[in-house]
This record gives C-alpha cells, structure tokens and sequence, in this order.
C-alpha cells in the first residue's frame, strides 16, 4: 500500500511540475512573445507620448479641465470622477431626479463653456459612459470646441477644426459603433500644434 501511495504522489508531482511549467510559464512566456511581436503598442498599453514622456493611454480617458483643452465626457467613475480603481457608472436611472439634475447642470456648462446652444449640446457630454473611463466623445461634441480652445490657445478656429477632423476615428471594422474622437491624443496633438501651456 505504501509503495502504490508513493508511484502515485510521484505521478501526481510529476504531472504539477509539467502542468506548471506548461501553464504558468511557457503559455504566459509564448502569449507575451507574440503579443510583443504581432501588437507591440497595445502589449505596451496603447501610451500616448507628448513632449518626449508618457502622459497616459489610449485607451483610458482621463479628466482635461480649462479653457485650453478638449474636454472628455462626463466621468462617474470613484468621488472625483476618472478613477480606474473605481471604475463604473452612476447607477441613477431615466427616471432619476439627480440624473435629471446633472444633465440640466452638464448642458447648461457645455453651452456656457462652449458658446452653443443648449439644445445643440451633444448627449455624451450631457450623461457619463458606463465604465466611466470612456476615452472618446463623439465628432459633434469635439467640434463643439473649437472655438473655445481655439480663442484659448490664439489659434486660428480653421487649424484646430483640421486637428479634430483629422483625428476622428470610423466605426469599428467600418460597421461597428459610432464615429469617436479619442480626447487623450486630440489633446496632445494640440499640444504639438500650439506649443506647450
């Protein structure tokens, strides 16, 4: 009995140490080698450089505040908003009063802020996505603006309307989704066009 107890818990071992070696290090090692290959910018995070260093990633939207740069769309996400620890959405249903209430605050700042209309102000800047950390907003609400980073940043309205058509990106494999503009890279291509605040 000892003997048949000791050929099994060798076997047992011995399958550990191959599944182990299989599965917790040649498949992660094999996964990171075609990833750092075939995708090297997504392996690495999808950054986004500006000026020579790293201000953040493509694919997470972060909170621009000021006259002097494109703001993202309303955030839920932890107590101030854009925090990825505390990543989700608020919640508040059609029917909520709070809901009702921001979007009357959000639509009222967008046209303050931006010189438009209130019923022209665009639905992603009125209500925060999902996770919260939606990096993009929609064409519209990009050109919405222009203006007011382009008088901001003296620059001529026509140049910084180029800049954003210039970084709208299509639907998804061309049929997928809705055209987007990520806010992250629209702000430092700004950056490179107008020089540094």
């Amino acid at each position: 009995m000892t003997r048949t107890f000791l050929r099994q818990a060798t076997a047992g071992l011995r399958v550990l140490l191959a599944l182990t070696a299989v599965t917790g290090v040649l498949y992660p090692l094999t996964v990171w080698a075609v990833a750092r290959t075939a995708f090297p910018d997504q392996a690495d995070g999808s950054r986004v450089q500006s000026g020579g260093r790293t201000v953040g990633s493509s694919l997470i939207g972060q909170p621009f505040s000021g006259v002097r740069w494109f703001h993202p769309r309303p955030s839920a996400a932890g107590e101030h908003g854009y925090d990825a620890l505390a990543s989700g959405a608020s919640n508040l249903g059609p029917q909520s009063a709070e809901l009702l209430r921001q979007v009357r605050h959000r639509r009222a700042a967008a046209a303050g802020d931006n010189g438009i209309a209130p019923q022209d102000v665009p639905p992603d800047a009125l209500t925060a996505s999902g996770s919260g950390l939606d990096p993009h907003i929609s064409p519209a609400y990009a050109r919405g603006q222009v203006s007011r980073v382009a008088r901001a940043r003296h620059l001529d309205e026509r140049r910084v309307r180029a800049l954003v058509d210039d970084h709208v990106e299509g639907r998804v494999l061309g049929f997928l989704g809705e055209p987007r503009v990520n806010v992250l890279e629209l702000n430092a291509a700004l950056d490179r066009l107008a020089g540094p605040e």
